[in-house]
């Protein structure tokens, strides 16, 4: 790695030791130079995209086959929480698309992304980050879309906030019962 610019990568024994799933770019060039190859170090930066192993045998592209149906709870959940409790202020168009679209922005990253970058870690840990995630980012998501609607108070929002971060604590409670009971959980 001296001045060359490129970094020594042994697959054959990551590969075997099951420590790693190499993207398709390194698997044709370990298929090609058996086992060992040096490229360049930029290249070394793509093993950060690789799925490790684990518990479901180093795929987590299930969780994809889970996002629709976990949508589709959580909105049924969450949006009727927001159309009831959100003050009047807002219309009750915007009530229910606030239902729709905040989960929609939110609930990809809770189930793709956070599930993905925390592999490995513990349930409590991947919990934790992922409620504090997804109210506090609905709520600026919120803030962003109806900043410049006129007649809203500090107390209009702080009822806003306290709406949207307890419908996210309902839908919580509520798949951790489906969880728990084995319905379709992500763990």
């Amino acid at each position: 790695m001296k001045g060359t610019g490129t970094a020594s990568l042994c697959f054959r024994s990551r590969f075997r030791a099951g420590l790693l799933r190499p993207c398709p770019v390194f698997s044709q060039l370990a298929k090609q130079n058996a086992g060992c190859v040096k490229l360049p170090a930029f290249f070394f930066a793509m093993l950060l995209f690789d799925v490790p192993s684990g518990p479901f045998g180093g795929d987590i592209s299930w969780l994809w086959f889970f996002l629709p149906v976990g949508y589709a709870v959580t909105v049924l959940i969450e949006a009727p929480v927001l159309f009831f409790l959100l003050p009047k202020i807002f219309s009750a168009k915007a009530r229910l698309l606030s239902g729709l679209w905040l989960t929609a922005c939110t609930y990809p990253v809770v189930v793709l992304v956070l599930p993905a970058l925390m592999f490995g870690s513990s349930r409590i840990a991947y919990l934790a980050v992922a409620e504090i995630f997804a109210p506090l980012a609905e709520c600026i998501l919120f803030w962003l879309a109806f900043r410049g609607t006129q007649g809203i108070t500090s107390g209009n929002w702080i009822r806003s906030f306290a709406v949207i971060t307890v419908a996210n604590l309902i839908s919580f409670g509520i798949g951790e019962v489906l969880n728990y009971t084995v319905w379709y959980g992500l763990f």
